[in-house]
């Protein structure tokens, strides 16, 4: 009943405000060389609207990149020295914009939206002069400059996939044993209880280091797709990911008495987040603030955060320290309440 009922309700509330192609709210950064009145005349069109939150001012283009690595800044735009002297004297102008290219989808709107704006300011302009001024914009895709699809949607596959097979798969196998009454004669064996749990996690532990290596070999080598940083720390991170997802497929399955349960919590359960809360399909700034607040709770969105960052960008383990200590966080949560309601259940 409650999937008969509740899952609509859930499905039509998440589908209806997280599916849009729209951005908005991105953080972005300004490098206003000029600082005169036709740049903040520009500035303070591209704030006022519904798709920009200038987060910071960055003093040089050295810091742009720095800007971009911290993970926030969606968007850089770069006002050339002088702009409003040279757009009076030789009725020229350049500006660059900058995108973070991770997510061509959203680097390419977010550029449309900015040069949509920079050409409306062109246009009042030019009918207030009898002379045209041309404002021209260089659009640079960080990280991305191709814009393949492949540079978003490997870091969103890996963390769905990792997810689903290391919680569902786990929770399937130990709700089985309680299923057919052979847990209790395992658990009641010589053999300690944390062994009979580990015996279960660590085929599908093992199962989801071929699937990571597999997804890294073809993504490099048949998607062009490239890893920057330390694939030392990448595998790292994602040990700690599976473990993860692992303690919650062991959580699942102390809420489950039989196997069609546990698999209708991990695909419900786990799916819909996953896919539409991780920011893997849709960006999480366009959710109400609810469900932006429901997402941080989604193992899979701080993954794909410092997959993306440690592939693309090249950070380093002080650029996700927040997102590696939020997934141990839950990890240890997870495994101390599993043991928890496995005590209550053995009493």
């Amino acid at each position: 009943m409650l999937v008969l009922l509740g899952l609509p309700i859930v499905q039509l509330l998440i589908f209806g405000f997280a599916i849009t192609t729209e951005v908005r709210n991105a953080n972005i950064a300004i490098l206003d060389n000029s600082k005169d009145e036709a740049t903040q005349n520009i500035i303070g069109r591209i704030e006022s609207s519904q798709y920009f939150d200038i987060d910071r001012t960055v003093k040089s283009s050295s810091e742009i990149e720095k800007a971009f690595k911290t993970g926030k800044i969606k968007l850089v735009i770069a006002f050339q020295p002088n702009f409003q002297n040279e757009l009076a004297h030789t009725n020229k102008a350049q500006i660059q914009i900058i995108a973070d290219g991770t997510d061509p989808n959203q680097a390419t709107t977010l550029t449309n939206y900015v040069s949509a704006i920079i050409m409306d300011y062109q246009s009042e302009l030019n009918q207030q002069n009898s002379v045209p001024y041309t404002i021209s914009t260089e659009i640079r895709m960080l990280y991305n400059p191709e814009l393949k699809g492949a540079y978003s949607s490997v870091p969103g596959v890996m963390g769905m996939i990792l997810l689903l097979i290391s919680a569902m798969m786990t929770s399937i196998a130990i709700v089985k044993e309680k299923e057919l009454g052979t847990m209790e004669v395992l658990l009641v064996s010589p053999m300690k209880p944390w062994l009979v749990i580990i015996s279960k996690v660590v085929p599908y532990f093992i199962v989801s280091l071929i699937n990571v290596a597999t997804i890294l070999l073809l993504s490099v080598f048949i998607l062009g797709m490239p890893i920057q940083g330390s694939l030392l720390l990448l595998i790292a991170e994602t040990i700690l990911y599976i473990i993860c997802s692992l303690s919650l497929g062991l959580f699942i399955s102390t809420v489950s008495d039989t196997q069609q349960a546990a698999m209708l919590i991990s695909l419900i359960g786990l799916m819909l987040p996953v896919v539409m809360l991780s920011g893997y399909a849709f960006p999480i700034a366009n959710m109400p603030i609810v469900l932006q607040i429901i997402s941080n709770l989604v193992p899979a969105k701080w993954y794909i955060i410092i997959t993306k960052s440690v592939m693309i960008k090249g950070v380093g383990i002080w650029g996700i320290w927040k997102e590696t200590l939020i997934i141990t966080a839950m990890t240890l949560f997870f495994i101390l309440l599993s043991i928890k309601r496995f005590k209550i259940r053995l009493q």
